[in-house]
């Protein structure tokens, strides 16, 4: 499994996911897709989403959140955590052995912040790149005006 990290102070350091391979619980006929996973610190990836669901199109694949709360997932296209380089994000790659994308989790203490549906089933990572940038941005002067 490839991953790429960007080292950032205030990102606190992820917990590894389990492969995601063939996914149990998969439905028969389930689509399949190699998709990687950028992983973000859930302020900036709920931030991300509500910038990328006011862009035009269908802009934001599914995007998977943690039951604690700390972390959110967007697919993306596979090959893709070989070129990231977001700080405060990590990519992981699923080497291209597909990715089930059932209706319940795929992955367990998670669930679906937006589900998978479409027919665009990863978040392009140059936009994905753009929101993330722009949340950083937001949640910074957000910050400082306290």
């Amino acid at each position: 499994m490839e991953t790429s990290r960007i080292n950032d102070p205030r990102t606190p350091p992820s917990t590894p996911s389990p492969p995601l391979g063939s996914l149990p619980g998969a439905p028969p006929g389930a689509p399949a897709a190699g998709c990687d996973v950028v992983t973000v610190p859930a302020r900036q990836g709920l931030e991300a989403v509500d910038i990328l669901r006011r862009g035009a199109g269908e802009a934001v694949g599914p995007v998977l959140h943690d039951d604690g709360g700390a972390t959110l997932g967007f697919l993306v296209p596979p090959g893709t955590a070989a070129e990231w380089d977001v700080p405060g994000s990590t990519c992981t790659g699923t080497d291209g052995r597909g990715l089930a994308l059932p209706p319940e989790s795929p992955v367990g203490g998670s669930d679906w912040l937006l589900p998978p549906g479409g027919a665009d089933l990863a978040t392009d990572p140059a936009v994905l790149r753009e929101a993330l940038g722009e949340a950083a941005r937001t949640i910074k002067a957000a910050d400082n005006c306290r």
